[in-house]
């Protein structure tokens, strides 16, 4: 499944106002297939001061990569993240199953704002980590990096695809 230019990409890019960077793709190889298996591209995230960061993800957007998520990565760079890309707007769970790494765990709504966050998961855990509301975005970033950055319920995300 390819993302297209539909409604939420084009508000997001409206959104974006330019800050986003054109055709690009994340360049940091955390190994374990990852680079293979998943789409790259750049997400903004704007802050709840209004600062903005860009962070490379990997995009999960069929039910198979978001099956397998960051399973088996044992480590990542600091602004390199997985963006779940979710067909309908519901209530989102996640777990740690086979996840080595403790993550910070972002949900955003529909209009890219974040809905709430999760800081430092425990690896490995079966545990449900749940939305708090219905949500078509989930990020997870290295544990840490929401509070390193600033990220919260007044952050949004942005992201600009490759896609003409």
């Amino acid at each position: 499944m390819r993302i297209s230019h539909g409604s939420l990409l084009a508000i997001l890019l409206v959104l974006c106002g330019g800050a986003c960077s054109p055709q690009s793709t994340a360049q940091s190889s955390v190994g374990d297939g990852l680079n293979e298996a998943f789409a790259q591209e750049t997400l903004t995230i704007v802050n709840d001061e209004g600062v903005s960061r860009q962070f490379d993800v990997y995009l999960a957007q069929d039910s198979e990569q978001q099956r397998r998520g960051l399973m088996f990565v044992r480590q990542m760079p600091l602004t390199t993240g997985m963006l779940f890309i979710y067909e309908d707007t519901e209530f989102h769970s996640m777990w740690m199953k086979n996840t080595y790494l403790s993550l910070d765990i972002v949900f955003a709504r529909a209009d890219g704002t974040v809905s709430s966050v999760i800081r430092n998961t425990e690896p490995l855990s079966l545990r449900s980590l749940s939305s708090t509301e219905p949500v078509k975005y989930v990020l997870e970033l290295n544990a840490g990096a929401a509070r390193r950055f600033g990220i919260g319920t007044g952050s949004r995300l942005l992201l600009e695809t490759n896609e003409s």
